[in-house]
């Protein structure tokens, strides 16, 4: 475990005040705006990844692979140790490739399901064991894609792997309801991070971008925002849901 030198404190004020809360994946990208935010409300994070955040105001870091099920069981018990109670656990660990159907080889599609989808599936089932020991109920938030609703072209591996997110968030919050446990998955559009800049081009955020009613593509903080709502008192009796995060591409 380590933490940022020089990090200043998570204030005392906000929404989640003291809250002990878990980032799988917040090192970059969506992740990083997450950790970002929260911090903001006051929250106390711990972020796993396999990179060290850099720059984050986070309260530790444990080095993890969300796809192996021994790193992730040792770093949510570390995140606990430091915490004391993990009240939220956010999954946005993920990876991505762009690939035809015909053209997606089986250690591709083994590999986009063993990050996203199991890593996910293990990431919520410690959560989900930690919530149910220490009592008191608590949150699940799972970063799935709008991929997972409606598909994408050349995105069979990594739509397949965010359905999978959504399916484990549902069964979750049929069966931990009855601890005060909400588990939720929120589904970005075009979200414009590291994941896919090899790739994207100018011609498509500007395809994409007209996609939306409100002409223009999603932000870090777009996601964090609603993250931090479910992640409060407000957000109490919100479960199983599958929230679109889009600009309005997707209305279902």
């Amino acid at each position: 475990m380590t933490a940022e030198a020089g990090t200043p404190s998570a204030p005392a004020a906000g929404r989640l005040a003291g809250v002990g809360v878990v980032v799988a994946g917040g090192s970059r990208g969506i992740g990083a705006g997450v950790v970002r935010r929260f911090a903001a409300e006051g929250a106390r994070v711990v972020v796993l990844d396999v990179n060290e955040p850099v720059g984050l105001p986070v309260a530790g870091f444990v080095r993890t692979d969300v796809s192996d099920e021994g790193s992730v069981a040792a770093a949510f018990a570390e995140a606990a140790a430091v915490l004391g109670t993990v009240r939220v656990t956010i999954n946005s660990a993920g990876i991505h490739h762009l690939a035809p159907v015909v053209d997606t080889d089986l250690a591709t599609w083994r590999r986009i399901q063993d990050v996203n989808a199991t890593g996910t599936f293990l990431l919520t089932r410690e959560a989900g064991r930690h919530l149910a020991a220490v009592g008191g109920g608590g949150r699940v938030l799972n970063i799935a894609s709008m991929a997972a609703k409606q598909g994408g072209a050349n995105e069979v591996a990594y739509a397949a792997s965010k359905a999978a997110v959504v399916a484990v968030s549902r069964v979750a919050a049929l069966e931990w309801g009855c601890h005060g446990v909400t588990v939720n998955a929120i589904c970005p559009g075009y979200v414009p991070t590291e994941m896919g800049a090899d790739t994207r081009t100018e011609e498509d955020v500007a395809r994409w971008s007209a996609l939306s009613p409100l002409g223009r593509l999603g932000t870090p903080d777009d996601v964090a925002g609603l993250l931090v709502f479910l992640a409060s008192e407000e957000g109490s009796y919100f479960t199983g849901q599958a929230f679109n995060v889009t600009g309005g591409m997707a209305m279902h």
